[in-house]
């Protein structure tokens, strides 16, 4: 297929874009490299360094080599629950109008896929773990309700204009892909800020709390390998059916709580990694573990790489890779 990924210069889509790339697909990349990276692009795929803004109209009608795209991957978004709070219209606009816009430009030039990379913030604080796709929508914050938003124009636009849509849902995304992974210019996640310590950027990693209702006191959280993440993309992408947009929750299918991924980067990485307790954090819900259940029934997705050592160990050798070590 031709296919467009927004947001491929980013994480996620640096690793969903190679992954479409081994599959055979002719990729375009359409990123402004706002919080990207042009040498994410992976060998094959083709750049167009613009937001969907300003770019969205001419890329899909310019199709590949002429040709029009087959669906749109999209990954672009602002991301920062913290700033998503402080600076609302910069989430608002950043993610809900630039989709409204990729949405009319798909419906346009006649594009008939789209794949939309959510989020399960969109839940909030759940009322029971793990969390189906049949749970109450209550989001918490500004990001999740921007991408809740989206979910719902999205629905319209599939009854509307026949448009086959999936959204993928998920908490925690880690490890590494070869040459593509996580480098944010502001870092909120913590295995890689886990990792700043081994690599002597940061002196210590604080634990918010130490006494939740969990078997080890610290907060449990859902992580999915960046490559299962990926490869959940390019299953919703064959299983979209026109008119219809379907919901799946993605996970590992357990959690892992903060105090062992912070003794899986001192064992892969052998640095001691200095940890304090701090006070619990506001609306910090002590486990967050999404099911994925619909997921494997209807897309035949599971996740293959759940080994926590081994989520580490892939971020951990990007990690020194980026720094020369």
């Amino acid at each position: 297929m031709k296919l467009l990924v927004t947001g491929g210069a980013g994480y996620v889509g640096s690793v969903c874009a190679a992954r479409l790339v081994e599959s055979g697909h002719d990729v375009v990349v359409l990123d402004d490299l706002s919080t990207g990276h042009a040498d994410a692009v992976p060998d094959g795929a083709r750049l167009v360094e613009a937001g969907i803004d300003e770019a969205i109209g001419d890329v899909l009608a310019a199709g590949f080599d002429g040709a029009g795209f087959d669906g749109v991957l999209h990954f672009a978004a602002k991301s920062l629950v913290g700033e998503s709070m402080q600076d609302p219209a910069k989430y608002w606009q950043g993610n809900v109008v630039t989709s409204l816009r990729l949405l009319d430009a798909m419906r346009e030039h006649g594009t008939p896929r789209l794949v939309f990379s959510s989020t399960a913030a969109t839940y909030g604080e759940p009322d029971e773990v793990p969390i189906a796709e049949t749970a109450p929508t209550r989001p918490t914050n500004t990001y999740g309700a921007t991408k809740l938003a989206i979910d719902h124009a999205i629905t319209s636009y599939a009854a509307a204009h026949g448009l086959a849509a999936v959204s993928l849902r998920y908490f925690n995304v880690a490890g590494a892909y070869g040459r593509f992974g996580e480098r944010h210019g502001v870092e909120t996640h913590l295995i890689p800020i886990v990792l700043q310590v081994a690599m002597g950027r940061r002196e210590r990693v604080q634990v918010y709390g130490d006494d939740w209702p969990t078997d080890d006191g610290t907060c449990v959280r859902d992580y999915i390998h960046v490559v299962d993440l990926a490869d959940a993309h390019l299953r919703a992408l064959a299983h979209a059916a026109a008119g219809e947009h379907r919901i799946y929750n993605l996970g590992n299918g357990m959690g892992f709580s903060v105090r062992q991924v912070v003794e899986a980067c001192r064992e892969v990485t052998g640095h001691p990694i200095p940890a304090d307790v701090a006070p619990r954090r506001a609306g910090d819900p002590a486990v967050l573990v999404a099911s994925s259940e619909r997921a494997r029934t209807e897309l035949g997705w599971k996740p293959e790489r759940v080994d926590l050592a081994g989520i580490v160990r892939d971020a951990w050798d990007f990690t020194r890779a980026q720094q020369g070590a």
